[in-house]
């Protein structure tokens, strides 16, 4: 009995672990190549993508943003290093922040309130949301038209961009929703599972309802880039003999396929060949093919030939 609720405990966490160091010492991102800020802004949710205490941030309300959604157990210093690659291609973004350990419903509905409140302070309402793992399915749930907080007459032009989100639920998380398991563990499977996730322990179970009936995107949304990875045999560190002490491995791509999200008209399906973290990058992996994806889609401006050097370099610098 005590093996089979440690295992449970075990299986949620690690069912969403995609936590990496962040550098205390990166509290800003290079603005040099941005658009002069004209706005001085405090929006509940949004800040700057550092961990930086101070959440207030700068835009230019004529230029597109971007706003980052990391996953479980993530920050928004988690995607520090991809705000600056967007900076150096001119391009602004912005960090949405959440308590990993609330619903999902009240975390994209805390996305959706703070997307509005942004498309109401910029000129272009152009906003490309990118949610990674966990953070992209509160990313989708954010711009649903029956989601009970959904902002559907927010006047904005939406893009969305999700990557290696289980939208088919937790495979590790399924004890949670078992009623065997519930008998074999006495009836401690729920708060075994509260404890290893909080309010959203059986929204990321693939019988929950979040994940059942997704949704139908809101009419601002004109397109759903879908980005599935193979993360079979990947690894997201070696050992000192280079064989692998940590793999990369954490949704399965049934994990992250979902009938009813992937046949939306609006969506583009794309699968790539990498690990959970290699696809959004670390302090040691460039995420050189969400950079490519992401170039390819028109979401990031390539460099100009003469700033390929430069922006190699920066590469480099971030991810060593």
């Amino acid at each position: 009995m005590k093996y089979f609720l440690a295992s449970i405990l075990f299986v949620v966490i690690s069912g969403c672990t995609t936590l990496v160091r962040i550098d205390p010492e990166f509290q800003r991102i290079d603005q040099t190549k941005l658009p002069a800020p004209d706005l001085n802004l405090t929006i509940s949710g949004l800040g700057p993508c550092t961990e930086n205490q101070n959440r207030s941030f700068q835009l230019n309300s004529q230029a597109p943003v971007v706003v980052m959604v990391h996953g479980c157990l993530g920050s928004a210093g988690r995607f520090r290093a991809l705000a600056e690659v967007f900076a150096f291609s001119g391009q602004q973004a912005v960090c949405f922040s959440y308590n990993d350990r609330d619903s999902l419903l009240v975390s994209s509905g805390q996305l959706s309130a703070s997307l509005e409140q942004l498309a109401a302070r910029i000129e272009s309402k152009e906003i490309t949301v990118i949610g990674h793992s966990q953070g992209g399915l509160i990313a989708r749930k954010a711009l649903v038209a029956n989601h009970a907080d959904s902002q559907q007459q927010i006047n904005t032009e939406l893009k969305l961009i999700t990557v290696s989100a289980p939208f088919s639920g937790i495979k590790a998380a399924g004890h949670c929703s078992s009623t065997l398991g519930r008998i074999l563990s006495l009836g401690l499977t729920v708060p075994i599972c509260m404890i290893a996730s909080g309010d959203k322990w059986y929204e990321i179970t693939g019988a929950s309802e979040f994940i059942n009936q997704p949704g139908e995107l809101i009419q601002q949304v004109e397109a759903h880039l879908k980005i599935n990875t193979d993360e079979t045999g990947s690894c997201r560190r070696a050992d000192v003999d280079n064989n692998c002490a940590e793999d990369d491995f954490v949704f399965s791509l049934g994990e992250q396929r979902n009938k009813a999200v992937d046949e939306g008209e609006k969506v583009i399906n794309l699968d790539a060949r990498a690990g959970h973290v290699e696809i959004v990058g670390d302090q040691r992996v460039a995420p050189v093919k969400l950079i490519a994806i992401l170039q390819q889609q028109g979401v990031l401006k390539d460099p100009e030939p003469e700033q390929l050097a430069a922006f190699n370099e920066l590469l480099t610098r971030l991810y060593w």
